[in-house]
């Protein structure tokens, strides 16, 4: 009967089953920082011992144009049945080496490093800030925001020479170039915003009107 094993989700698997570098080992990380500590590499005999056996095997039958699959395969096989109960064994030991370099937070549950553990409260930093840094940035959130509302009233002050009602064009009717609202076209010169007058009676006229509106005349 296999022994449980109890483990969160911030591991990632790095073992190998087969191949020369097969073995075990296990990378932990910090829910909080993400920094990550990996469990010593422990080799996987059997699957190493597959490993030379098949290359073995196929550079041996290679120079008599034959094929060794089923020496390969039988080696492969022993590997894989044994490499079950040897990861559990190997997880189950990082996890108890991981143990020594992680806390689990009994608010939040996140597992965290030594450095992002609150040693005097006996929980994450998440859930316990240091207070010496939140002053820091409660001050910083302080001067950013009274610095913001007086930007702010500066820029009313400065929105009250804004002549808001002033017809602008903000794209030139000639080359359209985009003039952000100045007075004369910064590609061609041409003036902006200059509506057109009846050459009588020097009204307004609009620009799809074909006749003065004032006095008829036509455009």
């Amino acid at each position: 009967m296999s022994t449980e094993i109890y483990f969160s989700n911030n591991y990632r698997d790095l073992c190998e089953q087969q191949g020369t570098g097969a073995g075990f080992q296990f990378e932990f990380s910090c829910s909080r920082c993400q920094d990550t500590w990996r469990s010593p590499f422990e080799p996987y005999t059997s699957g190493r011992v597959a490993g030379w056996v098949s290359r073995g095997v196929s550079a041996a039958w290679g120079l008599f144009g034959r094929t060794g699959s089923g020496v390969s395969n039988a080696a492969d096989g022993l590997a894989g049945a044994g490499y079950g109960s040897s990861r559990d064994a190997a997880f189950q030991r990082a996890i108890s080496n991981a143990q020594g370099h992680f806390n689990r937070c009994a608010r939040c549950t996140s597992y965290v490093c030594n450095r992002c553990w609150n040693a005097e409260q006996g929980i994450c930093l998440n859930c316990a800030p240091d207070t010496a840094a939140e002053a820091v940035a409660a001050r910083q959130r302080g001067l950013n925001d009274m610095a913001s509302e007086r930007a702010y009233a500066a820029g009313q002050q400065a929105g009250q020479r804004f002549d808001g009602g002033a017809a602008r064009q903000l794209v030139c009717p000639q080359c359209h170039t985009e003039t952000r609202g100045s007075a004369f076209c910064p590609g061609c010169g041409h003036q902006l915003a200059r509506p057109d007058t009846c050459g009588s009676c020097h009204a307004e006229v609009p620009a799809s009107s074909a006749f003065c509106p004032s006095c008829g005349t036509r455009r």
